[in-house]
């Protein structure tokens, strides 16, 4: 049953004009003071989100955006920031992309961040979906294996720094610590100075292909696992998924057992109204995302129309009318958000943890007047039912 609510802030600014008619993705462009902006947007929303009793913030680490479209390039320095600003909220890395990091640095910084926020701090990791990152940052992605092959031996090295006093490496990607002097010694093991305050880590990854391969590898680790909003087209097969591989590893589970599904979601009077607002919203998200392969997988016209300015509306991409009839989004009045909650417990009785959020280039006061809705008029009422349960 659904116990906790959270949201996922990717870390777009407030962008000025949205939609199909408006600036093409690639063409925008902002001043470096408009990008560090960013900052006062997620203590607006972290400070809502803790008034209201949200469970967790969560933020994606990315690089290079002058497009403005997610420019937050380190999730535990800004959660031990907010975790000072705040009194109870979480601070989720959704996620630390470790192919641009090395594996050391970043256990470094996450045990850091675990101890200045005293456990609010929630680590994540992924593989990363942005070429211009992940390859500019020494990682691997156009060659697809090498990329599962990395992200997984600096996963095994992360888990083997946090929950070992003292740790050996040696992989295809890493030997750790090297084979060299040190002190009148020959060094052979390493220690994490210092490792988390809470142990064992607590780790999440996204879900997007759900290949046996990566779900039997989250499996071995324990590490749960996050649909995003948009997934719709993959949503029953995931979670499914995800249960079937608990089977396989010999773990209790139902339907949704260790996953968090993230709705995207826009509340007003009618199912009409709020599809009427938030279509500008969705459109920006597909001009983002839409070449990404986050909208399935489009045709290179398709690809061609959401890059220019009023391309969207003949280019039979999914519509935002289609991600509400299919689970995606939900936009509407509270009570029907409510009901909608309500069958996704029904339908998936493990699933504990939700993230709703606003699509890519909502402005910073809607999503602190959407979040407000559904903190006063959708939380209580879950909250009721959790404990009649």
């Amino acid at each position: 049953m659904i116990k906790r609510f959270s949201s996922l802030f990717a870390g777009h600014i407030d962008l000025g004009d949205m939609g199909t008619d408006a600036t093409p993705a690639n063409e925008r462009r902002y001043s470096d003071e408009q990008l560090a902006g960013i900052f006062g947007k997620t203590e607006a929303l972290a400070k809502c989100m803790d008034k209201l009793g949200y469970h967790t913030l969560w933020f994606a680490e990315h690089h290079f955006q002058h497009e403005g479209y997610e420019v937050i390039p380190n999730i535990p320095m800004l959660a031990v920031h907010l975790s000072h600003i705040t009194e109870k909220l979480n601070y989720g890395c959704g996620f630390n992309i470790t192919p641009m990091w090395h594996p050391l640095r970043l256990a470094e910084d996450f045990a850091v961040a675990d101890h200045l926020t005293n456990g609010r701090c929630i680590f994540g990791v992924g593989r990363g979906y942005h070429t211009r990152e992940v390859e500019t940052l020494g990682g691997a992605l156009i060659d697809k294996d090498a990329n599962r092959e990395q992200f997984e031996e600096q996963v095994e090295i992360l888990f083997k720094a946090f929950h070992s006093e003292s740790f050996s490496h040696k992989g295809k990607y890493y030997t750790l610590p090297p084979d060299v002097p040190y002190r009148g010694y020959d060094l052979k093991e390493l220690t994490l100075v210092p490792r988390p305050k809470n142990l064992p880590v607590e780790c999440w990854q996204p879900v997007v292909s759900a290949t046996d391969r990566g779900l039997d590898f989250m499996m071995k680790y324990g590490i749960k696992g996050i649909i995003g909003g948009g997934s719709a087209l993959l949503l029953n097969s995931s979670i499914s998924k995800f249960h079937e591989a608990h089977l396989r590893a010999g773990k209790e589970s139902q339907p949704g057992t260790g996953l968090c599904l993230g709705i995207s979601f826009h509340i007003a009077e009618t199912k009409e109204k709020a599809i009427e607002e938030a279509r500008p919203f969705y459109e920006e998200h597909a001009k983002m995302f839409g070449p990404l392969g986050f909208l399935g997988k489009l045709t290179d016209d398709q690809v061609e129309a959401i890059s220019r300015r009023g391309g969207i509306p003949d280019s039979g991409i999914p519509t935002l009318e289609w991600a509400c009839d299919n689970g995606a989004w939900y936009c509407g009045p509270s009570e029907g958000f409510v009901d909608f909650l309500h069958t996704l417990n029904e339908k998936f009785p493990g699933l504990e943890d939700v993230n709703v959020q606003s699509a890519m280039g909502t402005p910073e006061k809607v999503m602190i007047e959407q979040l407000e809705i559904f903190g006063k008029e959708v939380m209580p009422k879950m909250r009721m039912a959790e404990a009649a349960d």
